[in-house]
């Protein structure tokens, strides 16, 4: 595999690994990606699909395209994201270490004082130098020093292997205090598959088809789903797309470019608003479908409807979460009545719709104003600023790579289920870690004085041995409560 580069393609067999990330060419079979996602049913690929390196093939032959080299492949980013997680440190685990090395002083602290004061009270050296020594052994910081580690290694393999890549630990950690969660819609809350179910043209000497193949060259340059969908349309159609010059996206609007010498736009509705462009007489939106306007030479000339299917994961999640008392807000450039819709049908709290990238930061910025823990969830370049200022930014797995280098988490299967997944589990990792905490800290505040000889009044003294065997006992109890954390779904 390391000799792979991209472009290469490969032969996959039934029961054979997929060697790198790529794009399957040719043949369709089912394939099982639970190491890499956590999802346990094999799921059907075609052609033109996505496979990952680490993938274990099922039924059929596949030929694939090479898209990453084994280095840059999805499962080598996972790994390096797994030891980068493990290697940072959250608050509460710096809170353990320092506490960790203060334990070391104290132990020692009170090792010497405790043989001095048996040695000047009369009692013979070996005794104080006894209950120094079991002083010592007994205030090891083993306990303590493994407290929080032993739960960071474990949720994250545990976060891993779900589908729950943590990039950044004290994210990770501020999941347990989340009030509000805002939503993106489309990718995260819906499939994020458009399919063109309208095209108007609103100039007599321009048929829909060429509406929608100048709306095309444009759209072959773009990464969004929209274009994914008005792509598919084209080759339905068998349209022949045409060159572009000059191209910028203008992000969150849309797209601009020259195409045979005519300027064109393909642009939202709140480009439309935003630019004083009147809406054409006669256009209705409908509640399902998302619609973008194609301007010739600053002329209105037609528009295209697409609909998106809302995931079936998604009214479980935005209902757990009412479960749970936190809120969910609806943030998206989509039309007000796309967002509205979608908004009534899951029971979300509140929407807002045609909102630019600019605007969901804001959004984000006043909610933390009035005192809301934020975590936002999003995979597009748009919603890159939102999941930078939110106090846990959650980009979905399926999205750009700006979003998930944004973020701190990433969801590698893209279900909103996985939200919810998250908080569960960062507040029980954060009980792990707390019960270790106390643990630790009340064993060596109890066994310290007993090591010390509080009771030696009453015979009852601990030996050096006794005390390693307690010790030990402490960390094993540690460990073993670390390995019982799991992920709820």
């Amino acid at each position: 595999t390391e000799t792979l580069k991209e472009n290469d393609i490969i032969l996959v067999k039934p029961g054979e690994k997929v060697a790198a990330d790529g794009i399957i060419l040719e043949g369709e079979s089912y394939l099982n990606e639970s190491m890499l996602t956590g999802e346990s049913k094999p799921v059907q690929k075609i052609k033109g699909d996505k496979v990952i390196a680490g993938a274990i093939n099922g039924n059929g032959s596949i030929k694939v395209t090479v898209s990453h080299a084994a280095k840059d492949s999805y499962l080598s980013q996972v790994i390096k994201l797994v030891d980068n997680a493990q290697k940072s440190k959250s608050k509460t685990q710096l809170l353990a270490d320092t506490a960790a090395k203060w334990l070391t002083v104290i132990a020692i602290v009170a090792g010497v004082a405790t043989f001095l004061y048996w040695y000047f009270t009369g009692q013979p050296l070996a005794f104080a130098m006894e209950r120094m020594v079991t002083v010592i052994v007994i205030c090891c910081p083993h306990a303590l020093g493994l407290a929080v580690p032993l739960v960071v290694a474990k949720s994250t393999a545990l976060s891993a292997k779900n589908g729950l890549l943590i990039k950044n630990r004290t994210a990770f950690e501020n999941a347990r205090k989340i009030t509000t969660i805002v939503f993106d819609k489309t990718g995260t809350l819906t499939v994020g598959k458009f399919e063109v179910s309208k095209i108007v043209s609103l100039q007599k000497d321009l048929t829909e088809n060429e509406i929608i193949r100048l709306a095309s060259a444009l759209e072959q340059k773009s990464e969004h789903p929209i274009a994914t969908g008005i792509l598919q349309k084209v080759k339905d159609l068998s349209i022949t797309i045409p060159a572009t010059e000059n191209f910028n996206a203008i992000t969150g609007k849309g797209v601009e470019a020259t195409v045979e010498g005519k300027k064109i736009l393909v642009v939202s509705p709140g480009y439309l608003k935003e630019n004083d462009i009147t809406l054409p007489d006669g256009f209705t939106g409908n509640d399902t479908e998302t619609v973008v306007f194609v301007i010739i030479n600053n002329q209105l000339a037609g528009y295209i409807g697409l609909s998106d299917e809302i995931r079936p994961e998604s009214a479980d999640a935005i209902k757990i979460l009412k479960q749970n008392n936190i809120k969910s807000i609806l943030l998206t450039g989509d039309n007000n009545n796309v967002a509205k819709s979608v908004s009534e049908t899951l029971g979300i709290d509140s929407f807002f719709g045609e909102v630019l990238p600019h605007q969901k930061l804001e959004k984000i910025k006043e909610l933390q104003s009035k005192g809301e823990f934020i975590a936002m969830t999003g995979d597009g370049v748009n919603d890159a600023p939102a999941l930078a200022i939110a106090d846990v930014g959650i980009a979905v797995g399926s999205g750009s790579d700006i979003a998930a280098e944004t973020a701190g988490i990433v969801l590698v299967n893209s279900n909103p289920q996985d939200v919810v997944n998250l908080i569960l589990f960062g507040k029980a990792t954060y009980r792990k870690m707390i019960q270790n905490l106390i643990w630790a800290t009340g064993y060596n505040i109890i066994a310290l004085p007993l090591a010390a000889g509080v009771l030696y009044s009453q015979g009852i003294v601990l030996s050096p041995a006794a005390g390693a065997v307690l010790m030990t006992l402490s960390t094993v109890i540690v460990a073993i409560n670390a390995t019982m954390l799991k992920v709820k779904h």
